[in-house]
């Protein structure tokens, strides 16, 4: 049991740190030469990238904490796996899929309060659909879908993000009811979205006054010299 719980937590502190890597702010300074926690929402994801270096960053970004819960996940498969699971025995399958789903909430948690940047992030999304992608598939696909197509048509990435978190909860109930799909992954969803909806609060506050600011609108406070110009500059 000692062992069990030691590993448990090994898989959280991997996660958290995998998660809390800062893919947006480095990115943001490497090629908006500008700290992307100071203009626009001030968070460190995809979103705010994009208004403050262009699509193609921000594109980056989201793939790359994309990439980050996804691989929280593995690495827990694999730290688990190894010991707790034979051939044929599905006996401690719980553990595995418990174990993964620590490791991706860790992650989206550490992507939210990062400790390389005073406990401060991004929203979570990318990085939440990144442990989804790993742990099922079919729910993540489901998600991303009602997220794209929900920004696309409303120009409002945070409305297409919220819709997308409850997506991915509403194909879960019937998978986990009728298919007999882990209740780890449903537990995953719940706790994920109710977090994607806390870090969202400003967002619905403003979508509710009509203030809130949609895709393809600059962030507030840049100011950025086109690319050429930049390079000229070094």
């Amino acid at each position: 049991m000692t062992i069990i719980i030691f590993k448990l937590a090994l898989v959280a502190v991997i996660g958290y740190l995998l998660g809390s890597i800062p893919i947006g702010y480095l990115l943001g300074r490497r090629q908006g030469k500008v700290d992307i926690r100071s203009i626009g929402s001030g968070k460190t994801g995809a979103t705010n990238v994009f208004r403050t270096a262009g699509r193609k960053w921000g594109v980056l970004v989201a793939a790359l904490d994309i990439c980050k819960g996804a691989l929280a996940v593995v690495v827990a498969g694999l730290i688990i796996r190894g010991d707790y699971l034979l051939v044929g025995d599905s006996s401690l399958w719980w553990l595995l899929t418990s174990a993964q789903v620590l490791a991706a909430l860790a992650a989206v948690a550490g992507h939210i309060w990062s400790p390389f940047l005073k406990f401060k992030g991004g929203r979570g999304v990318a990085t939440f659909f990144g442990g989804l992608v790993a742990l099922c598939p079919v729910a993540a696909l489901f998600g991303g879908e009602v997220l794209i197509i929900g920004a696309g048509l409303t120009r409002f990435v945070s409305l297409g993000s919220l819709a997308g978190a409850v997506g991915s909860y509403a194909i879960l109930v019937p998978l986990t009811i009728l298919n007999n799909f882990p209740v780890e992954y449903l537990f995953y969803a719940v706790v994920g979205g109710v977090i994607i909806f806390i870090m969202h609060r400003d967002n619905i506050r403003r979508l509710m006054s009509g203030k809130e600011r949609r895709l393809g609108e600059k962030a507030e406070g840049v100011n950025l010299p086109p690319p050429d110009a930049t390079k000229g500059a070094k």
